[in-house]
């Protein structure tokens, strides 16, 4: 049998808190961020096992959150054996705790539970647990320097606390991230198929049949200077006729005797 999923409607983010300095800016941008991721997945099903997984971690989270907060409030900062310098620092840092745990980690949650996959909203939860993790750790030193032991000592439960949620985050962001590059992967090969059956081979035409050949003319060569057409009869020439020559006059006295030929010898 196939595991049954769930459609989660989208819910609307909770307004962030403004923040205290900019030490601990990620809570700002985390919170700043509320509702843009939570549309993306809110109309997509998502498994029984996935859900599962992101309920305890959110219940974890509330639950440390709310223990913290306590743990925090008891603090006697003001007593420390330290100088004024550290004081205030830690007291910047405490308050800046307490604005990210009540107002920019239930913002990022809420967009979680309505897009419980959107890698998106997972990871900007991982780096707002990053730097939780950093300014608290820096709050524990404190309480184990100039503190009470019991402080040192609660406030280093809640920090393992959010140390161990956030290496399974970091998980759940691997996994997500795997099975998103599959989806895109199995997406593009169906793609591919569908245009291949949509789009029919090219078909190539043969011609066979015999063009009409035209007849070809041949161009009567051009007649040169001094040559006769063939089939044309030439053109005789007239017989000139030379010029008549006048006798040569004769002296007084004599007459006009023709020249004798010289009789050939037989």
């Amino acid at each position: 049998m196939c595991a049954p999923v769930f459609i989660f409607s989208q819910a609307a983010p909770v307004a962030a808190a403004p923040h205290a300095n900019m030490q601990y800016s990620a809570q700002g941008q985390a919170a700043d961020g509320a509702g843009q991721g939570a549309s993306v997945q809110g109309s997509e099903p998502v498994s029984l096992a996935s859900v599962t997984q992101l309920n305890g971690m959110i219940a974890q989270l509330e639950s440390t959150s709310k223990t913290t907060q306590a743990d925090l409030v008891k603090l006697r900062i003001e007593r420390w054996k330290a100088d004024n310098a550290s004081k205030k620092q830690s007291l910047s840092n405490v308050d800046s705790i307490q604005r990210n745990l009540q107002g920019a980690l239930p913002a990022i949650l809420a967009q979680l539970r309505a897009a419980p996959e959107d890698l998106s909203s997972t990871f900007r939860l991982y780096r707002n647990l990053d730097a939780l993790y950093d300014v608290l750790g820096s709050v524990v030193e404190g309480a184990g320097a100039f503190g009470s032991k019991d402080d040192m000592q609660a406030l280093s439960n809640d920090l393992n606390a959010f140390e161990t949620t956030r290496k399974q985050l970091a998980e759940r962001i691997e996994s997500l991230s795997t099975a998103k590059e599959s989806e895109i992967t199995r997406l593009r090969a169906d793609l591919k198929a569908a245009q291949a059956v949509a789009s029919p081979p090219a078909k190539t035409v043969v011609d066979d049949t015999e063009p009409v050949k035209k007849p070809v003319v041949k161009k009567k060569p051009a007649a040169k200077p001094g040559t006769t057409a063939p089939g044309t009869k030439p053109a005789t020439a007239k017989p000139t006729t030379p010029p008549a020559t006048k006798p040569a006059a004769t002296p007084t006295g004599q007459s006009a005797t023709p020249a004798q030929t010289p009789a050939t010898p037989q």
